[in-house]
């Protein structure tokens, strides 16, 4: 079986379980994830299933699209709910539409971000949650990100609290934006609650659950709710071939500039909708196109 499972990931399971679940479903060891969540975070996650495994980095390197609520008053080692509370000021006045708004408008586009303590970032070979864990201080690097849309969804007064739509490139922590939103706005902040709603073509709405998959497993009929290979190379650029160049492509063979599409990108050959490989600029050779990847 190969294609992509559109996923709902629900809270309590790590990203890594979901894969390691959907081996034993689809009875095979070629499984991967396109985009952690951590684990109290419900959401959108892809699953590549058998040779759609080699379309992971493009797909994880998609916009993403979350539902998130930031609390005011206090903020948590972690940067969320679930962390012990670190700094604490009684919001006096909750700021209002205006205010949150203008704030808003500070993070769009290009923004840095230093990643939360407990997180899987790697420094010198070791993940950040785990010097946490270890109560060892060390520096974090500092990454930009891009923001392509944020803004304000509804304001709880009664918990100091407001909803965000944010809209956003690979990489992004939610939480962070949670506090460092919080900030600006004069107080100290956490992640209260978060749902990835989208990633990439993959939205909500055409996701499936586990009960559906362990349905689909009881009755042998896992391999209907995967989606096609081209629905996560959407975002890439496609160009269709006639079956003469379908051949050498297939092949991976280097082909001509004159080849390819108009993109700096890599991008998709296509043959009656059937993926053939993902293609970019030969590094050595301006002339050249070469596979990245070959289905």
């Amino acid at each position: 079986m190969n294609g992509i499972l559109p996923l709902w990931k629900p809270k309590g399971m790590t990203s890594f379980d979901c894969v390691a679940k959907c081996r034993r479903y689809f009875n095979t060891k070629k499984v991967g994830h396109t985009g952690t969540l951590d684990p109290e975070v419900e959401g959108v996650l892809p699953i590549c299933i058998g040779s759609a495994t080699k379309i992971v980095p493009f797909l994880t390197d998609t916009k993403k699209i979350y539902i998130g609520t930031v609390a005011l008053g206090s903020a948590t080692e972690t940067e969320d709910a679930t962390g012990n509370v670190i700094a604490q000021k009684e919001v006096v006045h909750m700021p209002g539409e205006a205010e949150i708004e203008t704030v808003l408008e500070k993070f769009q586009g290009v923004i840095t971000q230093i990643p939360p303590m407990y997180s899987a970032v790697k420094v010198n070979g070791k993940k950040l949650y785990e010097y946490a864990r270890a109560n060892e201080e060390v520096e974090r690097p500092v990454r930009e990100v891009f923001i392509h849309d944020i803004h304000l969804l509804a304001i709880d007064e009664d918990k100091n609290s407001f909803d965000l739509f944010v809209e956003c490139s690979k990489g992004t922590y939610i939480r962070t934006l949670c506090v460092d939103i919080g900030k600006e706005l004069g107080y100290p902040a956490h992640m209260f609650k978060l749902e990835r709603t989208k990633t990439g073509s993959f939205s909500k709405k055409n996701t499936v659950t586990f009960a559906m998959i362990e349905e689909a497993a009881d009755n042998n009929e896992q391999e209907k709710l995967l989606s096609p290979l081209l629905e996560g190379l959407s975002h890439l650029v496609h160009q269709e071939v006639d079956d003469a160049l379908r051949a050498r492509i297939k092949n991976g063979q280097k082909l001509s500039i004159s080849e390819a599409p108009e993109t700096n990108n890599p991008f998709v050959f296509t043959n009656n909708e059937e993926v053939l490989a993902i293609y970019g600029q030969h590094p050595d050779k301006p002339d050249q196109i070469k596979p990245i990847r070959v289905f």
